[in-house]
């Protein structure tokens, strides 16, 4: 009881040595459904996950690939259907009670995404994008996108993701000897490579709205 009061859930290590697989799936669930969840670390999870598939069955944390992947998959799939869920009944009320500034700049991304490459693309693309994989799928189901349609592109894009992570994890460490010992900088750089796509979606649309606002002034 101990342990689990004394997680911490913004580090990939404690979540994993603390809940092990069920706590990738319970994560996924809440980073891609709930809103509440924003703040989670996905990707580090995932990645961190798949190096500890890696590791001996003595050392600290270790984790089964099969579970890993399993509890990956669930989560991810069954968290993007919830949160498309919740906005179809809900509506935009789940965006307005919100007062977190980064939530609401995450809709205005979501769904210019929407917008600019259609529900197919966009789906797939937002699972890599932090923030906007949390907002898309109650957007996706305010904004009325058809459930079928949905349900493809989200299944695609969150195994694609959610697999795609987690296996490039556990390759990174069966090819590093005691990759344990680097977790930390490895850790670090892949929340940065996470960050990449959000920059680079909030130069564009500050690109944008200077366009924007120089045609209304000419």
């Amino acid at each position: 009881m101990g342990s689990a009061l004394a997680v911490n859930i913004m580090d990939p290590t404690s979540l994993l040595s603390t809940f092990g697989a069920l706590g990738i799936m319970a994560v996924l669930f809440a980073e891609t459904g709930l809103l509440v969840g924003f703040f989670l670390p996905g990707d580090s999870l995932l990645f961190t996950a798949g190096l500890f598939t890696t590791t001996s069955a003595t050392a600290t944390v270790h984790l089964s690939l099969p579970y890993v992947l399993l509890a990956a998959a669930v989560g991810a799939v069954a968290g993007a259907q919830t949160g498309y869920l919740l906005g179809r009944r809900a509506g935009p009320a789940l965006l307005t009670r919100s007062k977190n500034a980064r939530l609401h700049e995450a809709a205005e991304r979501s769904a210019q995404l929407l917008e600019r490459y259609g529900y197919g693309k966009a789906i797939v693309l937002a699972r890599f994008i932090p923030l906007v994989r949390t907002v898309l799928n109650p957007l996706a189901g305010a904004l009325e996108v058809p459930a079928r349609v949905f349900t493809l592109w989200q299944v695609i894009g969150g195994l694609g993701w959610s697999l795609g992570v987690t296996i490039a994890g556990h390759i990174l460490g069966a090819s590093i000897p005691g990759i344990d010992q680097y977790l930390l900088p490895i850790i670090a750089v892949v929340v940065i490579l996470s960050l990449i796509p959000v920059v680079l979606e909030v130069r564009r649309a500050r690109a944008e709205r200077r366009e924007a606002t120089r045609d209304s002034v000419s």
